[in-house]
């Protein structure tokens, strides 16, 4: 049929004014040339129809292509900007959407392009239809070009990081010299600037907060910020004492000696002239302290049939015994220096809070749920309860993690025990940097939030997600805060992004958040059975009373496994695994996007 249309446009144009001045001059019979007007008439009105139409759909289709292919480029920026693999994903999803052979176009083009480094991805595209019918009348292509943009603009967000800073995130990435810790870093720098882009144009009000997490929290600052109350005044730690052995056993004694030259016949004689002996009191001699007690004795010198006086001391020492003491926290949790007489021989140490704690009063049961109607179950883990603030019960409260009094004790063949013994070690130092509360940071304070994590102490997930969500909670002790409404008005999206490198691998035999479990057996009835299912059985059900809050949960293994029990804590597509540094960061960016929107803007 196109080939049957394809008359010289100057024929074209000829015949039908040749044919319109001969029925105009014809004075006869005019109802054929009348008809024949109408005929062209009617063929003016459906050809520019039929070909307006085609006009219409096709400039459609390929506006609809521009825009998939700007939102496709934008959405694979990464902070290399608009680069080629960028303009690649971008032109592949525009001929995905338009292809000549089916709109029936010739000479198409889309140029994708960014000013701004990738925050904005602009586009053109041009391609030539052909007409059918009105190339009958000159018009014989249709030249069509549209324009399109697409951009990421984040609404008001608040952001809590719960960042894992165990141990191995100071190992060096496989096939790299860049240390985990740092790739994260990065990573953060990246995500922050990501979304700073994002917000740059807008009155958004992004916030941050930060969970670093190990083996505890370090959230002493902001509870006795809100109420000195909230930790306890006094505690009974797994600790040691420098005490007085008198159990008998260790006594020891120095050799007999003669007391004086005097001697006597007979025995009662030398009896009625010795003196008393003297009980044990305090004694140091060489920096040791003993307890010395002095015994007198008749005895007969050998070769001798006389009777004289001998004596000799009996030692008790002292030794470092383990075993729980109570100490008064009351200056402690005030971050004063305090001394306790934890050292060797008794030795006073000074010591200040660092504001690691240990979690208030809970269960020692296999499982723990989440539901809607009655909450955590079972009810007494208070250490589950993300918004009830402490009563004037010491069960309700923190307690101060105090490495300076915390050691564990075994027994002189090695096994940990839970009796007094005079063996043991200190029960470790694994405090992670402070958590902070939501605020809004420039690029320089968070970059400073990021520089400062140290990777130290061992991997216990529930710990972080824990206090993840109370830092977010809008019912919890921060209501006030975490439910402050952005003075532009909008809502706001709430987003707990989690990060691990691992999976959950508590220590029962060091000082963490639930003290020092072997000994205080706060989570297993034995100290160590089972003892990684039930904070994992902690994990889950926390994971689930934050995403009843409203909150979006984003998890990411990094170098680990993407277990079930992390996607199980996700909520839905927001999981990611991560095993080198760029891994890292494109899950960061894929995050930052979905905190954003990404959308068509002309």
């Amino acid at each position: 049929m196109r080939q049957a249309c394809q008359f010289p446009a100057k024929i074209v144009r000829g015949t039908v004014r040749d044919l319109l001045r001969d029925v105009l001059r014809d004075r006869g019979g005019n109802i054929l040339p009348i008809a024949a007007i109408g005929m062209l008439v009617a063929a003016v009105v459906v050809g520019s129809a039929v070909d307006l139409s085609r006009d219409y759909l096709v400039r459609q289709q390929l506006q609809s292509a521009c825009d998939a292919g700007v939102l496709a480029g934008r959405r694979t920026v990464t902070t290399a900007g608009f680069d080629d693999a960028s303009k690649k994903v971008a032109k592949a999803y525009f001929d995905t959407n338009f292809s000549d052979a089916q709109q029936g176009t010739r000479s198409t083009v889309f140029n994708p392009v960014s000013t701004d480094n990738g925050q904005t991805i602009t586009g053109t595209a041009t391609t030539l239809l052909d007409t059918l019918l009105m190339r009958i009348f000159g018009k014989m292509t249709f030249d069509i070009q549209v324009t399109c943009a697409s951009s990421m603009g984040v609404g008001n967000s608040d952001i809590m990081m719960v960042l894992d800073t165990t141990g191995s995130m100071d190992f060096t990435l496989s096939g790299s010299s860049q240390k985990r810790i740092d790739a994260l870093r990065s990573a953060m720098r990246n995500f922050y600037t990501t979304i700073y882009n994002a917000t740059a144009n807008s009155n958004a009000r992004v916030r941050y907060g930060f969970v670093p997490f190990s083996s505890t929290v370090n959230v002493g600052k902001l509870l006795t910020d809100v109420s000195k109350s909230y930790i306890v005044d006094s505690y009974a730690y797994q600790s040691r004492a420098y005490e007085l052995d008198d159990s008998g056993s260790s006594d020891y004694t120095s050799d007999w000696v003669r007391y004086s030259n005097d001697s006597w016949t007979y025995k009662s004689s030398c009896t009625n002239n010795m003196p008393s002996d003297e009980n044990f009191g305090d004694y140091s001699s060489g920096g040791s302290k003993y307890q010395r007690k002095i015994e007198y004795s008749c005895r007969q010198p050998n070769n001798s049939s006389k009777y004289a006086i001998y004596w000799h001391y009996l030692y008790r020492p002292w030794v470092m015994r383990y075993h729980q003491r109570t100490f008064s926290t009351s200056s402690f949790k005030k971050f004063n220096s305090v001394n306790t007489d934890t050292g060797n021989g008794g030795a006073n140490v000074s010591s200040t809070w660092d504001g690691c704690i240990q979690e208030r009063d809970t269960v020692a049961q296999s499982t723990f749920k989440y539901s809607a109607t009655s909450g955590i179950t079972p009810a007494g883990a208070l250490d589950l309860d993300l918004d009830s603030a402490p009563t004037s019960d010491d069960k309700t409260k923190w307690r101060p993690l105090w490495p300076e009094v915390s050691y564990r004790r075994w027994t002189d063949n090695g096994y940990y025990t839970t009796a007094t013994t005079n063996n043991g070690g200190s029960g470790g130092d694994y405090c992670p940097v402070e958590a902070r509360l939501l605020s809004t940071m420039s690029q320089s304070e968070f970059n400073t939030v990021a520089d400062s994590l140290v990777a130290v102490g061992g991997t216990y997930l529930d710990i972080g997600m824990i206090w993840g969500g109370r830092l977010m909670s809008q019912q919890g002790m921060w209501s006030t805060l975490n439910s402050d409404e952005p003075s532009n008005g909008g809502k706001v999206s709430r987003h707990l992004i989690f990060m691990t490198d691992g999976e959950m691998e508590p220590n029962y035999t060091i000082a963490q958040a639930w003290g020092m479990e072997y000994w205080d057996r706060r989570v297993t009835s034995d100290g160590s059975t089972d003892d990684a299912k039930r904070h994992t059985q902690r994990f889950l059900a926390s994971c689930e009373a934050i995403k009843a809050k409203g909150i979006r949960v984003w998890v990411v293994a990094f170098t680990s496994t993407l277990s079930t029990d992390l996607t199980t804590c996700a909520s839905d597509d927001s999981s990611f695994t991560a095993s080198s540094s760029a891994d890292l960061n494109a899950a960061f960016q894929e995050i930052a996007k979905q905190v954003g929107e990404l959308r068509v803007v002309q």
